[in-house]
């Protein structure tokens, strides 16, 4: 078997470069592991089998989504691909068929499908969980591999395996196909409408770089309407950029209360984010819509007017996704997004998700509880709420939206 030695590691030490023999290197360990980490890419490049899936780029790319990819669920190596991708998507506008999804338990599943998009029109329901693509298996696939599965040139078809979770617990779970035809998919920030009583419903869609400036033009139009009382929809929302959530607080908290908090492994990943010393909305009661597909940013949002008494909170037990991520490009464009600190509420409660005690996610002040059911039913109901042109997905019986209802009956008894 030939393996190839490697002699040499090259060392910065107070600003001097200079290297030293492997065989007289015998110093921290972290050094020796690499060493290790190289001997087994050398064995696994000359000798395996298939010398097609042993280059060298997917090898070393292999070897970091592992290391990045077992610290947390969500950090995680992004190829020049998918980094590429992810710039597309936080602009709001790409190809594909309009899921967006997490990992859990090794496979994807789905948090929202985007309104008005292949996906949605395909009734595919956030909870699903893809569990092939194309007749391959999506299990411990990298999130940047589905991604580039799932996108494509418009007008070209993909097919996908969905498993969807039975009504009742221990009953088996329903697996069947769906083809999606591609379409450039555009994430549309805000829907809204005026409802009996003078009170304002937005659902939130998604925290994009354009939902500030959406959601401010939703909320002038509606007062233009003489909208007294207001219901921000964040169900089903995965959340999205700080900066969104953080300009859409500032609109209702004032005299710079905080919105949010981070923690992390030093002192200077502890920041602060405060209110303006006014906001343009400070006193118009509102009440806050979740759910458990309700995730990162909308979870910031939500818990900073809930900690500050701003907005009641109604619904169900938010996702619990909240870390603070950046984005580290590498020197051949791809880039590694990593968790470098956790966010905090106003009062000091961390929005992650504990894997281990389950415990997280924003709590409802008005906790309504739906059926599996009910919920599919809801969802299905939102596109003649927010689409109402849209005859295709009109239901033949008027759909309760239980979660809705109570808040807009808080709202009614507010003065």
């Amino acid at each position: 078997m030939k393996i190839k030695k490697v002699f040499f590691v090259s060392l910065i030490v107070a600003g001097i470069g200079f290297s030293i023999p492997y065989v007289d290197y015998a110093v921290d360990s972290t050094y020796q592991k690499i060493k290790v980490f190289i001997e087994a890419f050398e064995i696994v490049k000359d000798n395996y089998v298939d010398a097609d899936k042993a280059n060298d780029t997917d090898l070393i790319y292999s070897g970091i989504a592992g290391m990045v990819g077992n610290l947390d669920p969500y950090s995680q190596f992004l190829t020049p691909k998918a980094y590429d991708m992810l710039m597309s998507e936080t602009e709001g506008e790409f190809g594909g068929v309009g899921i967006q999804f997490e990992m859990k338990d090794g496979f994807p599943i789905v948090i929202t499908p985007i309104p008005n998009t292949p996906a949605f029109k395909a009734k595919i329901y956030p909870g699903d969980r893809i569990i092939k693509i194309e007749g391959k298996t999506t299990e411990n696939m990298l999130r940047d591999e589905i991604m580039d599965s799932l996108r494509g040139k418009p007008g070209t078809k993909v097919k996908i395996t969905i498993a969807r979770e039975p009504e009742k617990k221990g009953d088996d779970w329903n697996t069947f196909d769906v083809e999606l035809t591609r379409a450039i998919i555009k994430v549309e920030s805000v829907k809204y409408k005026m409802m009996d009583d003078n009170i304002g419903l937005i659902r939130v869609i998604d925290f994009n770089a354009h939902v500030a400036d959406d959601f401010s033009k939703a909320l002038k139009e509606l007062s233009s309407k003489d909208m007294k009382k207001l219901v921000i929809d964040l169900r089903y929302n995965p959340g999205g950029l700080l900066v969104a959530s953080i300009d859409m607080a500032k609109m209702f908290l004032d005299n710079n209360k905080m919105i949010v908090y981070t923690k992390g492994r030093t002192s200077k990943d502890y920041n602060e984010y405060r209110a303006d010393a006014k906001a343009p909305y400070p006193s118009i009661p509102v009440a806050i819509v979740v759910n458990k597909y309700s995730a990162s940013a909308s979870e910031i949002f939500s818990g900073a007017l809930k900690d500050n008494k701003r907005a009641t909170i109604v619904g169900e037990n938010t996702y619990g996704k909240a870390s603070v991520q950046t984005v580290i490009p590498l020197s051949d464009k791809s880039a590694v997004r990593l968790t470098i600190a956790k966010y905090y509420t106003p009062s000091g409660t961390i929005i992650q998700r504990d894997p281990e005690t389950g415990k997280g996610g924003i709590t409802p002040d008005v906790e309504v509880s739906i059926s599996k059911d009910e919920e599919l039913n809801i969802y299905n109901s939102m596109q003649e709420i927010y689409y109402p042109d849209d005859k295709s997905k009109k239901e033949d019986k008027k759909i309760e939206d239980k979660v809705l209802n109570k808040a807009i009956e808080i709202l009614k008894n507010v003065n």
